[in-house]
Formats: C-alpha cells, sequence, structure tokens
C-alpha cells in the first residue's frame, strides 16, 4: 500500500473559500512545484525532503483571484 495525495491523483477536489473575501480559491499546486524553476521536474519524494511537512502530508498552494490572497494548506495523504 501507497500514501498519495488526493488531490495530485485526481480522488479529490478541495474548495476552500479566501478568508479575506469569500470567494472560492483556486488550486495552484503543490508548494513544491514553486521552489524554483527545476522543481516541477523533480521526483516528489525530493521535493517533499524540502517543504518541511511529515511524509503523509501534501502541501498544496491555494490562491484567491479576486483579492490576491494565497493560503498554504496540508492535504492528508490517502493509503491505497
Amino acid at each position: 500500500m501507497e500514501l498519495v495525495c488526493p488531490i495530485c491523483n485526481g480522488m479529490a477536489i478541495y474548495l476552500l473559500k479566501c478568508s479575506n473575501c469569500g470567494k472560492v480559491m483556486e488550486n495552484r499546486g503543490t508548494i513544491g512545484e514553486f521552489l524554483d524553476d527545476y522543481s516541477p521536474y523533480l521526483a516528489m519524494d525530493i521535493t517533499q525532503q524540502i517543504d518541511g511537512v511529515p511524509y503523509d502530508q501534501c502541501v498544496h498552494l491555494f490562491y484567491c483571484k479576486n483579492c490576491d490572497h494565497d493560503k498554504r494548506v496540508p492535504i492528508k495523504k490517502m493509503r491505497i
């Protein structure tokens, strides 16, 4: 059995309301994808060592287009 992120693997959609304006925020991907120019091309096990969260979580960046607010949200991985 393996731990996988339900968002990264298309098994779940998270709707998050902006704490500033109340509009729905959009998922921009994992925080590891924003570390540098090459991080989107690195293996997940490498970028997970950098983001500072437990192995059973995947941190996603949610962004509000309405007020330019962003939020990092740890997502609990699922065992499949």
